[in-house]
């Protein structure tokens, strides 16, 4: 219980440096996951043609007959509420699903003995 103030310092000044190393690790590892997402992004942007919609078409015969007004317009021009989240938990239901899949047929064709001994494992 009694250790020397000079221990305590070292261990200390060794807990220190191991944070650095690892918050040092993290630290690249977000700047790459960053640098990434933004390379992604701009590809997507950069890649992606603007679309002429038929529902911008239809606005501007409409415009032109004089048959546009503001109420015509703005249900028309409604966006459709279409979001990324849908999909992304659809993924995750099918990610959930293949790990149930495969935890399930690992405890249906394995013998008892295997179960036991990789349940004590965890």
């Amino acid at each position: 219980m009694d250790k020397t103030p000079e221990e305590l310092e070292q261990t200390l000044a060794k807990q220190l440096e191991l944070l650095k190393k690892e918050s040092e690790d993290l630290l690249k590892v977000g700047a790459v996951v960053a640098v990434g997402a933004l390379l992604t992004y701009g590809i997507v942007k950069a890649t992606r043609k603007k679309k002429v919609k038929p529902t911008d078409k239809a606005m501007e015969v409409l415009e032109r007959e004089g048959l546009l007004n503001e109420d015509i317009k703005k249900r028309l021009s409604k966006s459709k509420g279409a979001t990324f989240w849908p999909s992304f938990t659809q993924r995750l239901v099918i990610l959930g699903l293949a790990l149930a899949k495969d935890k399930l047929f690992h405890q249906i064709f394995s013998s008892p003995a295997e179960v036991k001994s990789s349940e004590k494992g965890k």
